[in-house]
């Protein structure tokens, strides 16, 4: 998500001022999906917004996958082309091969050397661009030591990208970084060389050049400092967040707004559900990742009412009722620390359910075969009935139906014209009143039994349509799709329920599926779904 001034979640503004000479591209990367949050990345925004008060056109990205990333760039190259000085601030997750370094995206899953380009942005193109502005451009980069998991032939961390001819490159801890661009880049009148003695617990090589200010003290700036500290103050106003002001007071601790930026941040603080939905908002979490949110909250049994991304009452609701539980401020925002936990607790729990389900699957499964050792295995009629009464979505019910079938089809074939036309009616009807009407007309016919056992099902399915029509009606709120259905279908095949095809249709096969499902769960036996069971099935897939 791009943002035009820091902390904001917005998209990329249209509109490029045709007076901006300086640009800079900040992003932060902080919340990955599969890997340790970088915790110093959204102090990128704070450097963002120092280098807009510098007079920087500055274009942030905060939490990006790699098509996010991708997109970033291409913008900021194509709007930089006629800028006099860039800045290139990129913090996250970093890989690299030999001396190929790679920015990952947020979404990045365990990338190897063979799909890593896909997955982030190569360190190289940054360098390739910012050599566009030889003698004045610098790249920096946000690094933080947390483990990822890998694929072949990649390692953590940043790689010996050498830095191109006129490109000054600073890297090391993002927030170490980030200070240095607040406190000591954002201030003009300085060199290169100037710069890289300042950079303090840094990496810098490349071009430091000692003849001319990276930023020139302008006549404004050498005679108006109040100027620069109105454009900056200008800017945090707009944020009016915690973060903001605390780097506006870095830069002017002692500025006209200083004691205005003091107040600002007591007043949020006075405040907690004020100070918790700015830090919310401040994440710029996605709709993918509120939609992930709501799954673990109802993971856990807090009902968020709906898995849509939108967080409405319901959603509000679950996450108050999930701080309660935790013994953290009821505020119903969610920090980034709290996203983390709520995760980690959603994933311990699905693995104690799927452990759970395992087990009394399992038991169910004895318990049928057993069953079936004592009444259809014979292959007698009786038998047979007895167990499709008991398990009619059991592991031998379609062998069953078929041994009973040639018991049918053996009495048809022995039954006098009038009645084997009064059965195939029945069955033809297949409703309670038709097997009676057969019944009344031969109470001891060839087929009473048959009809006798029909009539005890169709009652019974009489008797549960309300609940049955309820229960359909709830599953089409859920509005699958049919890329849903086919993963629901699969990972009921991958748990041996026999879904039929994956073709994401629910047939009688599939609804039979997820009556297995159900009941081997200990869930109401439907066949129809509900959110709290597609959470469950999908996250026991995961």
């Amino acid at each position: 998500m791009l943002t035009r001034a820091p902390l904001a979640a917005a998209a990329f503004l249209a509109a490029w001022p045709v007076s901006a000479r300086d640009v800079a591209l900040v992003i932060g990367n902080e919340n990955y999906r599969r890997a340790p949050d970088i915790s110093s990345a959204e102090d990128a925004a704070d450097a963002g917004a120092a280098l807009e008060a510098s007079g920087f056109d500055v274009r942030d990205g905060r939490d990006l996958d790699a098509a996010g990333l991708r997109r970033a760039l291409a913008e900021f190259h194509a709007r930089s082309e006629d800028a006099d000085r860039l800045v290139i601030l990129v913090a996250g997750h970093f890989v690299h091969a030999g001396a190929q370094s790679w920015l990952l995206g947020t979404d990045a899953d365990r990338p190897a050397l063979g799909s890593v380009d896909a997955a982030g942005l190569p360190v190289g193109t940054l360098m390739a661009i910012a050599a566009e502005r030889p003698g004045a451009a610098m790249v920096l980069l946000g690094t933080e030591p947390l483990p990822i998991v890998l694929g072949r032939g990649l390692a953590g961390g940043l790689g010996d990208d050498p830095a191109p001819q006129g490109v000054m490159v600073v890297s090391g801890d993002a927030g170490t970084l980030a200070e240095f661009v607040t406190d000591v880049l954002a201030r003009p009148g300085q060199t290169q060389a100037d710069l890289a003695e300042q950079a303090e617990g840094l990496e810098v090589a490349g071009y430091l050049g000692d003849a001319a200010p990276f930023l020139p003290l302008t006549e404004e700036a050498g005679t108006d400092d109040g100027a620069a500290e109105q454009a900056a103050w200008d800017v945090v106003r707009r944020l009016d967040t915690i973060p903001a002001y605390e780097g506006f007071l870095r830069q002017f601790p002692s500025g006209l707004h200083a004691d205005d930026a003091r107040a600002a941040i007591a007043a949020i603080k006075a405040q907690p559900l004020v100070q918790a939905q700015k830090a919310e908002e401040a994440l710029g979490l996605n709709r993918d990742q509120r939609r992930e949110i709501q799954r673990n909250l109802s993971l856990l049994d807090f009902d968020p009412r709906g898995i849509d991304g939108l967080f409405g009452p319901g959603s509000r609701r679950a996450i108050t009722a999930w701080q309660k539980a935790n013994r953290l401020d009821q505020t119903g925002f969610l920090n980034a620390d709290q996203i983390t936990q709520l995760q980690a607790q959603a994933d311990r729990r699905a693995a104690e359910l799927e452990a759970e389900a395992r087990a009394r699957q399992a038991e169910l499964e004895r318990q049928d075969r057993l069953y079936w050792e004592q009444t259809g295995a014979a292959g007698d009629e009786a038998g047979l009935r007895a167990y499709l009464k008991r398990y009619p979505d059991g592991l031998f019910a379609d062998l069953a139906n078929e041994r009973l079938a040639v018991f049918e089809e053996e009495r048809r074939q022995a039954a006098q014209g009038a009645e084997r036309l009064a059965w195939d009616q029945a069955v033809a009807a297949d409703s309670a009143e038709g097997y009676r009407d057969y019944l009344r007309a031969y109470p001891n016919g060839v087929f009473a039994e048959d009809a006798r056992a029909a009539l005890e099902a169709a009652e019974a399915t009489d008797a549960a349509a309300a609940d049955r029509a309820q229960a359909e009606a709830a599953e089409n709120a859920l509005g699958l799709n049919p890329f849903f259905r086919q993963a629901i279908e699969k990972r009921l095949a991958d748990l041996g329920l026999s879904p039929g095809r994956v073709d994401g249709s629910f047939d009688d096969d599939t609804r039979r599926a997820i009556r297995r499902y159900q009941e081997a769960r200990g869930m109401d036996v439907t066949g129809y779904l509900t959110q709290a069971a597609v959470v469950r099935l999908l996250a026991e897939g995961l």
